[in-house]
């Protein structure tokens, strides 16, 4: 695997404390790893009992994020934004996840067609897979056009 030299926070659209992921720990032409320890901080950390295992799908949204980021970071286009489109075979070991847990989150391209992709995705604590899921996400190429069909004008969104 190749080291990832670029923060999370360049690889995603997402801002401040809705970027979940802490690093890319690496990556090929068809996967990518990263790291999440699991803290307070977190939006969705409740104290005493630390992240519901359904988050896991976000942390798995978010590492096919990182990894298409990537991809254009590397052939020197904007990162864009993506919309998961669909979760399947969802399973998870255990129903939290405790604080200070480090997991590491993979995700494996699979299959790709033109603003389609689907990611087979594990989250793992010391190399134990604890939740599982096949992600199908959507990249629009023209954003705004997509939106503007749902009667969204993308200026008025706060995006990054």
């Amino acid at each position: 695997m190749e080291i990832c030299h670029y923060p999370v926070a360049t690889l995603l659209p997402h801002a401040g404390r809705m970027i979940l992921l802490d690093r890319v720990t690496g990556f090929t032409d068809t996967l990518i790893e990263t790291e999440i320890t699991v803290r307070p901080e977190n939006p969705f950390f409740e104290m005493g009992v630390g992240v519901a295992a359904h988050i896991a799908i976000e942390w798995m949204a978010q590492a096919c994020g990182a990894f298409v980021g990537l991809e254009a970071l590397r052939r020197n286009q904007p990162v864009r934004l993506g919309f998961l489109l669909g979760t399947r075979n969802f399973k998870a070991e255990r129903a939290w996840f405790r604080e200070n847990e480090c997991l590491i989150v993979r995700a494996e391209l699979v299959f790709r067609d033109g603003e389609i992709g689907v990611f087979d995705c594990n989250l793992l604590d010391a190399g134990v897979t604890q939740a599982m899921a096949q992600l199908t996400l959507h990249q629009p190429a023209d954003l705004a056009a997509v939106l503007a069909r749902q009667g969204i004008d993308i200026k008025s969104l706060g995006t990054k």
